[in-house]
């Protein structure tokens, strides 16, 4: 089976050679999403919880382009440039998870693309 590149209009452009997400074998694989607005092109660093939100609108609009939702989602890797920041983000991530949480991990780096605060990944599953 041959793997599909996923590309939302609704999630910013990739910034380098990558796809926004590869489907393999129905396992949907969503590189890392920033606070880019896609409509605007611009930054959206007001504050962590409005980053955060971002972030996750543009995963969501990635998992929506594969035809899946955040219920999809099996694992999450967060990545924040300051661990103080955990608390404010995981609030705000874990409202898009109502149901299930998917298994994750959350590493403080040192730095981030274009000098963002939070950068997240995730897995997700179609259904058969």
């Amino acid at each position: 089976m041959a793997n599909t590149i996923i590309n939302s209009t609704n999630a910013p452009a990739p910034i380098g050679p990558y796809s926004q997400a590869v489907l393999a074998n129905n396992v949907l694989y969503v590189s890392g999403q920033i606070a880019i607005n896609p409509a605007t092109d611009s930054m959206v660093l007001d504050d962590i919880e409005t980053e955060t939100h971002q972030v996750m609108q543009n995963l969501q609009a990635i998992l929506s382009e594969a035809g899946l939702d955040f219920t999809n989602v099996v694992k999450c890797s967060i990545f924040v440039k300051d661990l103080n920041n955990f608390a404010r983000i995981n609030t705000i991530y874990g409202s898009y998870f109502n149901q299930m949480p998917p298994a994750r991990e959350t590493v403080e780096v040192s730095r981030l693309p274009k000098d963002v605060n939070v950068e997240i990944s995730c897995i997700a599953v179609k259904p058969a």
